[in-house]
């Protein structure tokens, strides 16, 4: 065999170990991809060691022991927020700053989901007349996913409102009167400060800004929460439901 042959079957064996490594990688990281996008999304909802806490409005003493424990567990814990008819139903927390629980739990564990959390500006008794809360957008309909379903006009209109716990026992209705999108960086909708006496200039905003809005009498000294989330085609694109807060 003439030189020229034996190097011939050398490059044919690196050319085919190589294709083998190639394969391998690629298969690996498939996998791996598939896992990280699984736990991902099966993160998203609670897990059976966070629902046993999950409180109820026909037992407002067993809601108050329950965000105790919650509390006990995680001091950053706030309340519990419930969407009616949604996926939202989830523990709230607040963090130091708003990236806090961005990649963590409501028990401070690492967590591609995230938590659900009220913003650092805010005060953490839910007493500011504006409030804003988080979640990431889960395409399942996890965390606060389905924030962009009350885009459709049909939904926002079966889905009025729901529920604010909170860990001394009491709860809050929430009234969902507008869904808007924004930009990340809008003031109007992002800077909760210095909103006393100014809500009614919010309402006026979102009454021509947002994609679906429902009258339902806002007044000054109204209290307004919003639910934001990410818009996944946009790098700064936000989605927004807000909701009276009422006693």
């Amino acid at each position: 065999m003439n030189i020229a042959a034996k190097a011939a079957k050398v490059g044919d064996r690196i050319l085919s170990y190589f294709a083998i490594i190639l394969m391998m990688t690629m298969l690996s990281f498939g996998a791996y991809s598939l896992w990280d996008t699984y736990v991902t999304m099966t993160g998203a909802f609670l897990k059976n060691d966070l629902l046993k806490f999950k409180p109820s409005l026909d037992n407002p003493e067993g809601t108050r022991l329950s965000l105790q424990e919650l509390l006990a567990i995680n001091p950053d814990t706030r309340g519990w927020i419930t969407i009616d008819g949604t996926h939202i139903d989830y523990p709230m927390v607040q963090g130091e700053d708003d990236m806090e629980y961005v990649n963590r739990d409501v028990t401070g564990d690492f967590s591609l989901s995230g938590a659900i959390f009220l913003s650092a500006d805010n005060k953490p008794d839910f007493s500011d007349p504006y409030m804003v809360t988080y979640g990431h957008h889960m395409e399942n309909g996890g965390m606060y996913g389905d924030v962009l379903e009350f885009e459709k006009k049909e939904y926002f209109d079966e889905h009025l409102g729901g529920t604010l716990f909170l860990p001394d026992g009491s709860s809050k209705k929430l009234e969902i009167f507008a869904m808007m999108e924004c930009d990340a960086y809008d003031r109007m909708i992002y800077n909760t400060s210095n909103r006393e006496g100014h809500i009614m200039e919010l309402v006026e905003y979102l009454k021509e800004h947002s994609t679906n809005y429902r009258d339902i009498g806002m007044k000054e000294g109204d209290q307004i929460m919003a639910l934001s989330t990410c818009v996944s085609l946009l790098t700064n694109g936000r989605a927004v439901v807000m909701a009276r807060v009422n006693p």
